[in-house]
């Protein structure tokens, strides 16, 4: 079996989640503070991103931090240039970790139109495929968002999401497709709907051969999203936390089943970089583990 199908395997069959670690330029320096490290701490976005590095360094090279609980990681396309204890990082996660690399691929969202903002453009990103590519990457996540319940602005983000998606497929790599519904939605239901229609829409545009994760905000009602989580097209459909407290986005999973997490400050909620390395692993391990049982659901 190749690497990539073992990747693939374990991407739609393995027990865990995906360990979302992609925060990038504006919500590094709020992903440092939650973690105890203040902006008086750098002077540069290079000096920041490599205190950020340390932190995710700290993350991956956790003893608790294993592909037994974790099918995959998220990564900052900043993180995927840099090593971990001597090997590329999407090497070590893979080789050491028998965890999966995936790519944070977008450059942020435009400004708010019609409810919804869809993905900045990303000239370069050919060339950032065939990197990540060459680095090892399994596949890539780009995020857009929705704030209100608009059908046009609704479709406009998932037609975007998905022609972005299948140059990713040309690529040989598998995207996650995340149409985030914006917790604070004021009709997230009512979004969640037109939502759940219009990437079924896509889906079934899709050709035998592509096949795509998707990452999705945890509905208002459970078990929205089974058909897209049973269609064929889907290698597995995961949860983002969105601003939702660890527990409140757990006891949410928990009634959605089938889907698993791919949490990011849900995940490193209580780790600080004051803890010492027991304190630090022993609370790491307490929030993976309450996440995979969420996500066993």
């Amino acid at each position: 079996m190749s690497k990539f199908d073992e990747q693939l395997n374990k991407m739609e069959t393995a027990r865990g989640f995906i360990a979302a670690l992609d925060q990038s330029g504006g919500s590094t320096p709020k992903a440092l503070g939650l973690y105890g490290i203040t902006a008086d701490a750098w002077s540069s976005d290079e000096e920041m991103f490599s205190i950020v590095h340390q932190m995710r360094t700290r993350i991956m090279t956790s003893p608790v931090f294993t592909g037994e609980r974790i099918l995959a990681a998220i990564l900052f396309e900043n993180t995927m240039d840099r090593e971990v204890e001597g090997r590329s990082t999407a090497e070590y996660l893979w080789e050491v970790k028998n965890v999966v690399p995936i790519l944070k691929v977008d450059k942020g969202l435009a400004d708010e139109e019609g409810g919804v903002q869809v993905m900045k453009p990303m000239p370069a990103l050919d060339d950032l495929l065939d990197k990540a590519k060459t680095k090892g990457i399994f596949g890539t996540k780009m995020r857009s968002v929705i704030k209100q319940g608009a059908a046009d602005g609704v479709v406009a983000v998932v037609r975007q999401q998905f022609e972005i998606g299948k140059r990713i497929l040309a690529a040989g790599l598998v995207p996650i497709i995340e149409p985030e519904v914006d917790i604070n939605c004021p009709d997230k239901a009512a979004a969640e709907k037109l939502l759940r229609v219009a990437l079924l829409d896509e889906l079934n545009q899709l050709s035998a051969a592509e096949r795509v994760i998707f990452k999705l905000t945890l509905p208002e009602e459970d078990n929205l999203y089974m058909d897209c989580i049973e269609h064929p097209n889907i290698v597995r459909v995961v949860a983002l936390s969105g601003g939702y407290s660890r527990e409140e986005s757990n006891a949410r999973l928990s009634r959605n089943n089938k889907m698993a997490a791919s949490f990011s400050r849900a995940l490193t909620e209580g780790l600080s970089a004051q803890q010492t390395d027991d304190e630090f692993n022993t609370a790491l391990d307490a929030s993976i583990e309450s996440i995979v049982q969420a996500s066993a659901t």
